[in-house]
Formats: C-alpha cells, sequence, structure tokens
C-alpha cells in the first residue's frame, strides 16, 4: 500500500504539533508501507519526501491562495497512491483535490480547527475565510476523519454538524519516550543564560494567541522571586502579539531577575535539557487540541501545569502528573475572566515551586503515563489499520 502524508510541516522545517505528529507517524508508517511525504518548503535530502514551494505569479498574493496554489501542485504528486492522509488546512485542500482527481481515500487528522481560532484573522486577513472554506469543504468530503482526543472529536461534530459521527475517529498524538527522556546535561542551560541551581518555570510555544503566552506573562508577575522564568517562544503571528510579549516580558525584567527569553528555534535535544531540569512546565494555551508538548515535557519527567481546554485534560492527569488550570472561555477563546485565568496560573505553580518533592513525583508519574499510553508504534498500528478498511471500501 502507498500512502501519500501531505503536510505543510516536515523536518527540518517543523515549527509546531502537526509537524512533530507527521514527522514520526511517518517514520513508524514506514515500517507497514510505502509512505510518501509532501510538504512545503525547501527541497529534502530524504527519500520519498518531496516538497513545493509558492508558485511562480503567487509570490504577492494573500498567503492563504498561496497555500492552495502549493496544495494544487502537491495533488498533482499523489497519482497512483492509494490513500491520501492530510494534516491541518495548510493540506487538506491537496487531499480533497486528489481524492476527486484520481478517486483514493482521503483521511484527514484535525489537529485545530479554524472556526475556533478567530484570531487567525489577524493573522491572514481575507484569508482566513479563505483557510476556512478549504478546512470544512475537505472535512465534508474525507472518507474518515482522525481527532487527536476526544474534546477534538466533540470540536470537530460541533464546528461541522454535517460529518456524520461515524466517520470521526480517535487517535491520539504520541511521543517517542527514547529521544523525549530526562537528560542529566545542562550545557544548554549555560549557554542560554539559565542557572542550573535556580528552579525554573519553561514554557515552550509559538507567540501566538492559542498558546496564551501572555496570560502565562501576566501570571509570572507573581511566581517566587527566587524562581526563574524560561520563554522558549518565537515565531510570533503577528507584529501585534510580537510587541505585546516584548513589552510584558521587559516588565517582569523590570521587577525580578532571572527572565530568559529564547527566541530562536532550538535543536531538539537543548529543549529536552530545559525540559528536564525545570520546576514545573507551563502549558497557558486557550485552545489545544491535544498539546504534543506537554507529553515532551512529561516524557522528560517534569510537573506540568496546563489549562483544563481541548484534549489536554486527556493527557495531563490532574493532581497525578500536573495540575489543571480551569478557564472560562468566550466566544472567541479568550478567558471571560483574564485577570482570574492568570491568578489561577499563578497559584499552581507556586503550590508545585513550594513542594519540590510533589513536582517530583508528577514528574515520575507523567514519564510513566507517556511510555503506557502514547506509544508512536501503537498509533501507526491503528492508523494504518484505517488506511487498509477504506483501501478496500474504495476498490
Amino acid at each position: 500500500m502507498r500512502v501519500d502524508l501531505l503536510s505543510r510541516e516536515y523536518p527540518p522545517e517543523v515549527y509546531g504539533g502537526a509537524g512533530v505528529h507527521v514527522e514520526y507517524l511517518a517514520r513508524e508508517l514506514r515500517r507497514l508501507a510505502d509512505v510518501r511525504v509532501r510538504c512545503f518548503g525547501a527541497p529534502r535530502d530524504e527519500v520519498g519526501v518531496a516538497a513545493y514551494r509558492v508558485p511562480g505569479g503567487l509570490e504577492t498574493a494573500n498567503p492563504a491562495l498561496q497555500v492552495l496554489g502549493v496544495d494544487l501542485e502537491m495533488a498533482a504528486g499523489c497519482a497512483g497512491a492509494d490513500v491520501v492522509h492530510s494534516h491541518t488546512w495548510y493540506a487538506n485542500f491537496a487531499g480533497q483535490v486528489a481524492k476527486t482527481l484520481y478517486g483514493m481515500p482521503h483521511v484527514v487528522t484535525t489537529h485545530s480547527l479554524e472556526p475556533l481560532r478567530p484570531w487567525k484573522a489577524e493573522q491572514l486577513g481575507g484569508g482566513y475565510a479563505l483557510s476556512s472554506w478549504a478546512e470544512r469543504s475537505a472535512l465534508a468530503s474525507a472518507d474518515a476523519v482522525i481527532a487527536v482526543s476526544e474534546g477534538m472529536r466533540r470540536d470537530v461534530l460541533t464546528a461541522y454538524p454535517e460529518i456524520s459521527p461515524d466517520r470521526v475517529r480517535v487517535i491520539h498524538n504520541g511521543i517517542d519516550t527514547v529521544e523525549y527522556a530526562p537528560s542529566r546535561n545542562t550545557e544548554a542551560l549555560a549557554r542560554h543564560g539559565i542557572d542550573p541551581a535556580r528552579p525554573y518555570v519553561v514554557f515552550v510555544g509559538r507567540i501566538t494567541r492559542q498558546k496564551g503566552l501572555v496570560h502565562l506573562l501576566r501570571a509570572a508577575r507573581s511566581f517566587d522571586p527566587g524562581a526563574q522564568i524560561v520563554l522558549c517562544a518565537g515565531a510570533p503571528d503577528t507584529a501585534e502579539i510580537a510587541e505585546e510579549v516584548a513589552s510584558l516580558v521587559a516588565e517582569l525584567g523590570r521587577t525580578r531577575k532571572g527572565v530568559v527569553w529564547i527566541s530562536e528555534m532550538l535543536p531538539r535535544p537543548e529543549v529536552i535539557q530545559i525540559l528536564t531540569h525545570a520546576a514545573v512546565f507551563v502549558c497557558p494555551s486557550v485552545y489545544e487540541p491535544m498539546g504534543i508538548v506537554n507529553l515532551e515535557a512529561m516524557a522528560c519527567e517534569t510537573a506540568v501545569v496546563a489549562t483544563a481546554t481541548g484534549g489536554i485534560p486527556e493527557v495531563v492527569a490532574d493532581g497525578v502528573t500536573g495540575l489543571l488550570v480551569p478557564v472560562e472561555q468566550g466566544p472567541d477563546g479568550e478567558p471571560y475572566d483574564p485577570g482570574a485565568f492568570a491568578a489561577a496560573i499563578a497559584e499552581r505553580v507556586g503550590l508545585l515551586l513550594a513542594d519540590p518533592d510533589r513536582a517530583a513525583a508528577m514528574g515520575a508519574a507523567g514519564r510513566s503515563r507517556a511510555v503506557e499510553h502514547f506509544s508512536w508504534r501503537s498509533i501507526a498500528e491503528r492508523t494504518h489499520r484505517l488506511y487498509t478498511t477504506l483501501a478496500r471500501v474504495g476498490t
């Protein structure tokens, strides 16, 4: 069986959870099928991977229109596949066109949903309507929709009631617990100015409304003054949110020592070191279908404080592997009461900073949970079984 995986992201150009998902899914699926990866960006050296740039004539077009241009070229390359499997709206249109043109089944994995990310209008302008159309059209016509959590499945069926529930399956994201494991090395800490002798709270993620970094920065005003704050945060969605984050970081820096902001994309071994030695990892997301980054922190034996939203409660066991932060959200996804949300984050972070033994126990429990429940091999096997069922139906 030949499977074409369609994705905007693929190593080395990975900036979010969807790219991590495709990287590891492709690796494990190659044990079971002939896998071709089609992605955006610069040419890749890896066998079986084709990358596509924005077609000539669209270089100055709206970014969403550029995406659809790339998708058409990706779809043309899918001739001969038995199944196409697209990830995120960036590649959904390519899968839909390939299905229509060549008649093969189309599987969609939903890592997020455009209707639940209204802040994307800040980034895409009118292109947000185009991205929303591309996603809705692809999901409505897909042979199967994979949700990365039960929370995401509920969101899919609520946002797109035209989709039959029996076409939406839950297959969680995974984690490589051999690669993501506690690291005793501290070179990365020294390189980035983190004092290993002082506890620190760490955030890892993009600068976007979705990840809730501004709420964490406001919460950090109340953190124990003896704790450092480490922000592995870059790739801002807009100039406005970049400016807001920079202002909040500068404010923190004027009132406390040990605020470390790392804006560049770090090599994975460095991220693992930084996660391992943190006292607490914080995921303040206001929208998170599952949140691979929580699994990464757990696999590194670090206690997690995370928002009780989306699929996060399926990953972080409250009171066992970390502490969940309740939030009441408005139609735009933002907390109704941002101050109360920031205070709740600060309270839970404070509990773990004040009780290192409890945090360590949660970290150990988190690694056990990651190892036992989120294996990429198991996820690939379940995905392959779905392909096999669809390919038989389509013949």
